[in-house]
C-alpha cells in the first residue's frame, strides 16, 4: 500500500503516532512513498548529476546547479556507477596523456 498523499513530511512517524494514538508502524504504512516511485526519483537524481558531469561540469558547478551537497553529488555518481548507469568521466587513456605531456615539454 502506498501513501495516500505522497510528499515530504515535517513530523516524525513517532510524533504522528503519539498524537493519533496508533503505532509508528501504522503511520509508516499509511504515509510511506511507494518503492517504485522512490526508485524512479533516485534514478532521475542520478541521471541529472551524471549528465552534468558528462558535460564537463566540476563538482562545485554541479552543486550550484542542482542544490545538492558535495557528499550527495559524490554519492549519486558512485551509485550511478554501481547501477551501471554511468561509466565515469570520459578521459584520455594514460598513454595518450603521457604523450601529450612529452610533446608539450
Amino acid at each position: 500500500m502506498g501513501a495516500l498523499n505522497p510528499r515530504r513530511r515535517k513530523r516524525t512517524a513517532r510524533e504522528v503516532a503519539e498524537r493519533a494514538g496508533v503505532s509508528e508502524r501504522t503511520v509508516r504504512a499509511i504515509v510511506a512513498e511507494p518503492r517504485a516511485e522512490y526508485l524512479a526519483r533516485a534514478k532521475a537524481r542520478r541521471a541529472r548529476v551524471t549528465a552534468l558531469r558528462d558535460q564537463g561540469l566540476t563538482y562545485k558547478q554541479i552543486i550550484a546547479t542542482t542544490g545538492e551537497t558535495e557528499a550527495a553529488v559524490r554519492r549519486l555518481l558512485y551509485e550511478a556507477r554501481q547501477h551501471g548507469e554511468w561509466d565515469g568521466p570520459q578521459r584520455a587513456p594514460a598513454s595518450t596523456a603521457a604523450r601529450v605531456l612529452k610533446e608539450a615539454f
